[in-house]
Order: structure tokens, then sequence, then C-alpha cells
């Protein structure tokens, strides 16, 4: 789940002030075909199969848990720490959906067959916590997938390059918790001994400035950065006209790689420490 700009939004929804917009986000962001064809090989990492029971942590609207119900056979249980976006997932049908923090999954030991988190880890407080509780509640044999964005190896086309860089790093450093950490999910599960792990890349590649910007609020990260003092204004808003002028002439385009991982989790695992 992508934040357009605000403090970790997606770890808040239920106080912004239209909570509501953020389940537009996500409609969104799944009607784009580069997303729902990575959310699919997520899937497929999970070695879904008919009859298993799944759990999706941080499943926002519920329609990528829907979807893997309706194209494997599979139970699937859904939850998000947002109320909102529980009720949302209801209301479109997924009647296992309620509200759970992932830190402290209100699960026994052993009672799925394979987990997931999409665009989640990048968010939350504590990732090791996080992937410790979605390891405990797996049985063993079973799989957990896991899909970020590593902002670490964001480009964007405008004229000033190193003006990109300061405000691309802005993105991965300040408005994200875990923002460049993708790329170290197949060690984070190496070192928890998963076993069978396998390590994707896809990279999101946008021409239409328009796109990237309604979902993630790109235009916006300057004057963001600004605003929080790691941005002078009059470069902010070079950074909007540049960014503009990239549109107008066909120049635009920005890039990010998300990571795929996934593992098996072995017999006799035991949460470290």
């Amino acid at each position: 789940m992508d934040d357009s700009g605000g403090a970790h939004g997606f770890t808040s929804v239920d106080s912004q002030a239209r909570p509501g917009d953020w389940v537009q986000v996500l409609d969104r962001v799944a009607a784009e075909p580069f997303y729902a064809a990575y959310k699919q090989r997520l899937q497929e990492l999970l070695r879904p199969a008919a009859g298993g029971v799944f759990l999706e942590v941080g499943a926002g609207t519920g329609d990528a848990a829907q979807a893997l119900r309706s194209r494997w056979g599979a139970e699937v249980v859904a939850v998000d720490s947002s109320l909102t976006m529980a009720a949302q997932a209801r209301a479109r049908g997924l009647a296992q959906a309620c509200v759970a923090d992932g830190h402290r999954l209100p699960f026994g030991a052993g009672r799925f067959d394979g987990a997931w988190a999409d665009r989640v880890v990048q968010h939350v407080a504590e990732p090791g916590r996080v992937l410790d509780e979605l390891l405990r509640v797996v049985r063993p044999g079973g799989r957990v997938a896991l899909a970020d964005p590593d902002y670490d190896t964001q480009v964007l086309d405008i004229d000033d390059q190193d003006l990109a860089r300061r405000v691309l790093r802005f993105r991965a450093d300040v408005l994200l918790r875990n923002g460049t950490l993708a790329h170290r999910h197949g060690g984070l599960l190496a070192a928890r001994g998963l076993d069978d792990i396998t390590v994707e890349a896809r990279t999101l590649v946008v021409r239409d400035p328009s796109a990237v910007d309604h979902v993630m609020g790109l235009r916006t990260w300057a004057h963001t950065a600004a605003a929080r003092g790691h941005l002078d204004a009059a470069d902010a808003d070079r950074f909007v006209v540049q960014f503009d002028e990239a549109a107008r002439t066909g120049c635009f385009t920005y890039a990010v790689t998300f990571f795929l991982t996934a593992g098996t989790v072995p017999a006799g695992w035991v949460r470290p420490g």
C-alpha cells in the first residue's frame, strides 16, 4: 500500500479527515496493469491450492484476498489495522475480514497454509516482529510472501538530476518508515531459517505523470519536503516547474523496482529471541 504524501498514511487511515479517500487510492492502484500482474505473481509464489487456508495481512479493501479465493478455491482470512478497510472488505463480500495489528496477530501457531503482506512492511513500526508473526501463524511447509517497492531504486527524468535525487531521497528516507528495505526481505527470511527462498524484481515504469501523481502524489513530494525543512521552498517550486515541463514535452519517466520475496517455513521453526 502506498502513502501519497502523508506521514505513514496507511498506518493511520481511520484518523484521517476523509478515510474513504484511501479506498479510492487502492482502487486506482488495483486498476493498473502493473499492479494486477505482480499481485497475481505474488500469490503464485504462495503456491495456493484448493481447500487451503491463507492469511493476508494489510489486506486493504480485500480485493487481492478475493482474487486468491476465486482463482484457487482457497479460504482466505484478511486483516488490516484500519476499521475503514476491514469494513470495506466485508462490504465487498469478504466475510472473514477483521481489524488486527500485524505485530500481534490474533491467531494460533500454524493456523494457515500460507500468508502474505503486499506493500505493508514499508509502513510498519517493527518489520522483524511483523515478519515473525507471519511465520508463527503459518504451518511448517507453508509459504510466506512479501512485496514492497524499494525506493532506493527510484529514478526520475527531470532536467535537474541533483534536485530529483534529493526529492526522491526524501521519499525513501522520510515519507516511509522502511522505504528501502524491500531488497533485504530475502535476507531477513534467510536469517530466520526459511527454505526455498525466491526473490523476483518487477520494475514499475511510468511515462504518464498523471498516473503516478494521482496514486503516489509524486508532484507534491518536493513541497512536502520543504514544509518539513528538508528542502528550500525555491527548490520545491523549481521541482514542480521541471516536473510539469517534463510532462509537457513528453520527457517524463519515473521508475521504481518492486521486490517479490517468498520462502517456506521449515519444520520446527521457532521465533528468534
